[in-house]
């Protein structure tokens, strides 16, 4: 069982750092879209990320179009706040993408647009906040998908 997590073009360490001890820790693959607001060898990641950084598997793509263009045929959802549906109606299944975009600004409008129908948010329940911590957001759709599939694996 493992999903695969891609960030487009992640601007903050930390968040990626835990998004790499997170996806070490549920059997995914970390996606990691240039460009990064950081360096890949910056301590604030590598601290996040603990010791486990060396185990994690990521992959790193040039841009988007790279990514895209190299997944294609791959099973995809888009994590987006102008989403309609939950991401707990996501069909959750073995080896699907979640992507998620930059903490700034969120996924760009065009990819927003052209995936529409494969588009999911997290709902937020104050009109104070605008968004979730992108690492907080990526745990919560990771762990619901996890139990999504045990779920479906028992029942």
């Amino acid at each position: 069982m493992a999903f695969n997590i891609v960030l487009v073009e992640p601007e903050i360490p930390n968040n990626t750092g835990n998004i790499g001890r997170l996806s070490l820790a549920s059997g995914s693959v970390l996606h990691l879209v240039k460009p990064f607001g950081f360096e890949l060898s910056d301590t604030r990641l590598k601290r996040a990320g603990l010791d486990y950084w060396k185990h994690i598997t990521v992959k790193i793509y040039d841009s988007l179009d790279e990514f895209l263009a190299i997944n294609n045929d791959k099973s995809m959802v888009f994590l987006s706040s102008a989403a309609d549906k939950s991401y707990v109606s996501i069909d959750y299944k073995d080896e699907l993408f979640f992507v998620f975009g930059k903490e700034s600004v969120g996924l760009p409008k065009a990819l927003v647009a052209d995936h529409a129908d494969k588009l999911y948010k997290i709902p937020i329940h104050s009109p104070h906040v605008r968004s979730l911590n992108l690492a907080n957001a990526v745990s919560i759709v990771v762990f619901e998908g996890l139990r999504s599939l045990a779920d479906s694996k028992s029942g």
